[in-house]
């Protein structure tokens, strides 16, 4: 609607300048006798500005609500873990994409999809009404405008590959300029860390190229989107001359029509600037969208989880191929969970241990075998049928480094029970031999403050303070001591059999393999040929 207002106001704002012009000079009109066309005329100019103002006022609402909404889904589908892809990488690309990448939208929605339409509306409304007072104006500037957008189409082909290229170079710059960082402890340490500015360097000016390259395209293509709209004008404004001279064209139709054929150039021009200046967001758009409508590293039913009271979880001849590699990892894994029982999984580095985890977790959809809930009743359902979160509500796990957040030592354990109360808190702390550790001291982001055993073994706390049904552990006394170990193992064992939890460890230390009731041997298979 602003867009058909915008349009009329053109063609009002043309004719009344036009009539004032000609009454003015061809019959001597005064400024008495124009006020009310001028009145008229500061009216529609008015109205233009207001006009104007809502457009942009409109699209920069819709903007936020749209990046509001593409934050929020890009931001729950990376919370979803991938396996398949390393954290570091995917952190590095969603932080850039939710900060400078999405902001970069206002361009598109503030200055592109309005000119947009008015690239469909004002030239059509201009040169119907040119045809009512000059049909060869008409007819020149109907011939002329669509040669427009054929340069804006053959020039956006060679911006689009700029702008793609441009935004890979800068999600490469925010990927390793966040691994670096995240790895300047480890790199300082052995020295290493003067040898990343050179390559941080080479990263930074091949962005620094890109963005150049892409300007320079800009600027050309502007040019000759000026070069051809001034060359239509022209030729319009010559048509119009000679037959003001030759008398066959009245001064106030040549004026109407001079004054309103730059109109329908105008959005046509602002429309190539304004494509250009939406590069960036359009590319973070097209890179979320990447992300958002990527799917999930497993699939996700819509079934309620039964009672797993009682309940038996079975895995039958699962096998997972791994991504990029000729490996089989797990290979036709079966065992059996049961209440109240400690399963513990054993095999070599590569076997697949903590991806049958990530399996059971719902996170990797195994390639072949599946994974069954038997209920008390003798019901079996298919985990990939069942609601993933509310799956995730049964399931405790603790992964091979668990993340602590910077905040409190009880903060941290809450993680997962929020309304948990001090006491079972210091309860959970105790049970893993952490009762020295004061719940009000702050840890800062990754567990600084403590040391990586103390996390190791805060993450089992965090597990157990959790009344799941199912526990998940990988490898959760790595690094302990042979009391520490002990402590760990004794929480774990009793948190099976007083707690009537499924416990599955994975697990290659002798004491950890003994506290369990059975022992499942993971293998795997590579499919290359021997």
């Amino acid at each position: 609607m602003l867009g058909v207002a915008t349009a009329g106001l053109a063609v009002a704002q043309a004719a009344l300048l036009a009539t004032a012009l000609a009454s003015a000079f061809m019959d001597g009109a005064g400024v008495a006798t124009l006020s009310a066309t001028l009145a008229a005329l500061a009216l529609v100019l008015v109205g233009r500005a207001l006009v104007s103002w809502a457009q942009e006022w409109v699209a920069r609402r819709c903007s936020a609500a749209v990046k509001s909404s593409l934050r929020m889904q890009l931001l729950r589908r990376a919370a979803m873990p991938d396996p398949g892809r390393a954290e570091a990488a995917r952190s590095g690309e969603v932080v850039a994409l939710a900060t400078r990448g999405l902001d970069a939208l206002d361009a598109y929605f503030a200055r592109y999809l309005p000119q947009l339409v008015l690239s469909a509306i004002v030239p059509i409304a201009v040169v119907v009404c040119l045809a009512t007072a000059d049909l060869v104006a008409a007819a020149t500037v109907a011939l002329t405008v669509p040669l427009i957008p054929l340069f804006m189409v053959l020039i956006g082909s060679a911006t689009e590959r700029r702008r793609k290229r441009r935004w890979r170079a800068l999600s490469r710059l925010s990927r390793y300029f966040l691994d670096v960082v995240a790895g300047l402890p480890t790199l300082r340490v052995f020295g290493r860390a003067g040898a990343q500015l050179s390559r941080l360097e080479e990263v930074t000016d091949e962005y620094r190229r890109e963005s150049l390259a892409t300007l320079r395209v800009a600027f050309l293509s502007s040019f000759a989107l000026e070069l051809v709209a001034t060359l239509s004008v022209a030729l319009v404004a010559v048509g119009v001359g000679l037959r003001l001279v030759d008398g066959s064209l009245d001064l106030r139709t040549g004026l109407f029509v001079l004054v309103l054929a730059p109109e329908a150039y105008l959005p046509l021009r602002q429309l190539g600037a304004g494509f250009h200046a939406s590069e960036e967001g359009l590319g973070a758009a097209d890179a979320a969208f990447a992300i958002i409508e990527s799917p999930p590293a497993a699939g996700n039913g819509y079934g309620p989880v039964p009672n797993l009271d009682g309940a038996e979880i079975l895995l039958e001849d699962v096998t997972v191929r791994q991504p990029g590699r000729a490996l089989e990892a797990p290979w036709r894994a079966s065992l059996v969970l049961r209440s109240g029982e400690v399963v513990a999984l054993a095999g070599p580095s590569g076997a697949g241990k903590s991806t049958l985890l990530a399996v059971l977790l719902g996170l990797r959809r195994a390639d072949e075998g599946r994974v069954l809930v038997t209920t008390r009743g003798g019901f079996l359902v298919d985990l990939a049928a069942l609601d993933l979160v509310d799956w995730h509500r049964h399931v405790a796990w603790v992964p091979q480094h668990p993340f602590c957040f910077q905040g409190t030592v009880a903060e941290n354990v809450r993680l997962a029970a929020p309304d948990a109360p001090d006491e079972a808190v210091a309860g959970a702390l105790q049970a893993v031999g952490l009762a020295n550790l004061d719940p009000r001291a702050l840890l800062g982001e990754g567990g600084t403050g403590i040391s990586s055993g103390q996390r190791r073994r805060l993450g089992v706390a965090r597990a157990l303070l959790r009344k799941s049904d199912l526990l998940l552990l990988d490898e959760p006394t790595a690094g302990l001591d042979a009391a520490a170990e002990a402590t760990v193992l004794a929480a774990i064992s009793s948190a099976a059999r007083d707690g009537g939890r499924a416990v599955l460890l994975v697990a290659h230390r002798p004491r950890a393999l003994a506290i369990a009731d059975r022992v499942v041997a993971i293998g795997a298979r590579s499919e290359e040929p021997a």
